[in-house]
């Protein structure tokens, strides 16, 4: 286990390689989109566990709306299970739920799953998870615009800063990105400006406690200078 002193506030998390991963063991690949949902919730445990504060996890972008219908389909009524069960566990344990992206896109049902694990969990102090669904960091900026240049205040690093999505979350620390692929992908763009980035050969089913703590003490061993 790495030094407390050295954790991160905040780290996010792509959850990428679900459908390669289900190739590579010979299964569907919708199962492998139900494997890499059941990490996550594991995933979440261990990083509230370790006495990480924030955790921004990528669960469906605003590119993934691109895929097939039957695909996108299948998405929409597993994270509606996963909100109504999984989601609704963490929230009973003291873990606070924030959802970040263009919500209205979902389908009513899983606007108002989210509504609820919002409430249901908006006085928990431990962890938080900001979970980025129909998320993309470029349309989060021009909304951020959009929404500030109605307000006719000075645009500034700060002032557009308050009108992103995730403004009252902490800029990540590190971005983890599992299955092989090394970019971003439209997550977090601003606040990754001084991120430690860790891209892992391993698909996202197969994270585990000891890759996470692999990562964690290389993270402590970084020196962060922040361009000075």
């Amino acid at each position: 286990m790495s030094d407390p002193r050295n954790l991160p506030t905040c780290i996010g998390i792509i959850l990428d390689g679900n459908r390669r991963w289900a190739r590579a063991n010979g299964l569907p690949e919708f199962e492998g989109h139900r494997r890499g949902y059941d990490r996550f919730v594991e995933c979440t445990r261990w990083v509230r566990d370790r006495g990480i504060k924030h955790l921004a996890v990528y669960v469906f972008s605003t590119e993934n709306w691109n895929r097939k219908a039957e695909e996108v389909s299948y998405l929409m009524n597993l994270l509606q299970e996963i909100a109504q069960q999984p989601l609704r566990k963490l929230a009973e344990e003291n873990i606070r739920l924030r959802f970040v992206g263009k919500l209205e896109m979902l389908p009513q049902n899983l606007q108002e799953a989210i509504v609820r694990n919002e409430a249901g969990s908006k006085h928990n102090d431990g962890l938080t998870v900001w979970v980025c669904m129909s998320y993309g960091s470029r349309q989060e900026i021009t909304a951020a615009a959009q929404e500030l240049a109605t307000t006719g205040q000075q645009i500034t690093e700060q002032s557009l800063q308050k009108h992103l999505w995730t403004a009252d979350m902490p800029d990540p620390d590190l971005i983890i990105r599992p299955g092989g692929e090394k970019r971003l992908s439209n997550f977090l763009l601003w606040q990754a400006a001084y991120s430690e980035l860790f891209f892992i050969d391993s698909y996202w089913p197969d994270f585990s406690e000891t890759i996470l703590d692999r990562i964690l003490e290389e993270y402590a061993t970084r020196e962060r200078r922040m361009g000075r």
